[in-house]
């Protein structure tokens, strides 16, 4: 009788579950409502706070969202990104790869913020996850909506109205919460777990792999590139001297490699920076597949999806409909904001994301 007494209490349990009734977070898992009785207004304030922030720095979307991605691909989304150099073990942050990502004084706004109100409850690690979907999901200044425009514009004109209300409307994506803080950051972890923009395609998706994620991902996730700059030393090379003979990269539009040799002389400028979708960077869209099948994809990593037939396909189904691009975005952010999570006991939740707690 106890037997069947507790086989029926857990069929209970599990269908009030999975109808919702019973908001459970088991261990090892993450959940859309995390901090719905811990920290009721942690996604308010992460909001709010990002929204005033944006307005002054439209770029702080495609800088927050690549913050994100450099975390999650070391050491899986752990915020160890944030921390800083102790003592002699260099950060992340001061590796290479990292060396021009930024954003980090508003992770820092928000978490004294939501310490305020929450002590101890919301891990930088969720907060880097909510402020990179709200900075993407911002309004942002389209130049092309304030100045004067002709016939050929309409178009374009129509396309950035229908982002901008998107953008308006609601987040572009859920976040599931629940993730905790790494406690270790080390910059020689970043070697082999960041994708290079001079990687192939097979050294791409093997790295892909490696984390999780999959051929589509691999090119939604590229989407990003849609926004935000990039400096030329990371692509200058496909301009001068690429093959040998003092030519440039023969997978790269020649007009629009004459274009970006003027932008970018030789040798490359550390304080040159060029936008990696060309008239598109403030407005996050599916603009980037546009330009990648024009041959104007700034790194040789973007011209790799090319190359192969499956990625290629997604490439162009994704370019096609601007309206699938969101949806498969809001899936592989999800897939990869959940790479090697630290949950339940593991980690800890820090009081300062700079620093790990004493």
């Amino acid at each position: 009788m106890k037997m069947r007494a507790g086989y029926s209490i857990f069929i209970l349990l599990v269908s009030l579950t999975l109808f919702g009734i019973v908001d459970v977070c088991i261990a090892g898992k993450l959940s859309y409502k995390f901090y719905k009785r811990t920290c009721p207004r942690a996604e308010q304030i992460v909001k709010e706070i990002i929204q005033n922030r944006t307005q002054s720095n439209p770029s702080l979307g495609a800088r927050l969202i690549r913050m994100q991605f450099h975390d999650c691909f070391v050491r899986g989304c752990d915020a160890s990104v944030l921390l800083d150099t102790v003592n002699n073990s260099t950060a992340e942050k001061e590796a290479i790869p990292n060396s021009s990502l930024s954003g980090f004084d508003v992770i820092d706004d928000i978490k004294t913020a939501i310490e305020r109100v929450c002590p101890k409850v919301v891990s930088c690690a969720d907060i880097l996850a909510l402020a990179a979907r709200d900075a993407v999901s911002a309004p942002v200044n389209n130049p092309l909506l304030a100045t004067p425009f002709h016939h050929q514009q309409v178009f374009r004109l129509i396309y950035s109205f229908e982002i901008l209300l998107l953008q308006f409307s609601k987040p572009l994506w859920d976040v599931q919460l629940g993730r905790r803080d790494g406690m270790v950051s080390l910059a020689t972890e970043t070697n082999g777990n960041l994708p290079s923009p001079f990687a192939n395609f097979t050294s791409l998706i093997q790295l892909f792999n490696r984390k999780g994620l999959d051929v589509n991902d691999l090119v939604v996730l590229s989407g990003a590139h849609t926004i935000g700059v990039a400096h030329c030393a990371t692509f200058s090379s496909r301009l001068y001297n690429f093959t040998g003979k003092g030519d440039a990269d023969p997978s790269l539009d020649p007009t629009y490699a004459e274009a970006l040799r003027k932008q970018c002389p030789n040798p490359a400028s550390p304080t040159i920076t060029v936008e990696m979708d060309p008239k598109s960077s403030l407005s996050f869209d599916n603009h980037y597949y546009d330009i990648l099948l024009q041959k104007k994809g700034l790194f040789v990593s973007d011209a790799a999806l090319l190359t192969n037939r499956n990625s290629n396909k997604i490439v162009t189904r994704l370019q096609r409909s601007r309206s699938s691009f969101f949806p498969a975005f809001a899936k592989s952010v999800k897939k990869m904001g959940a790479i090697e999570v630290l949950t339940g006991n593991a980690g800890e939740i820090r009081q300062n994301c700079r620093v790990v707690n004493p």
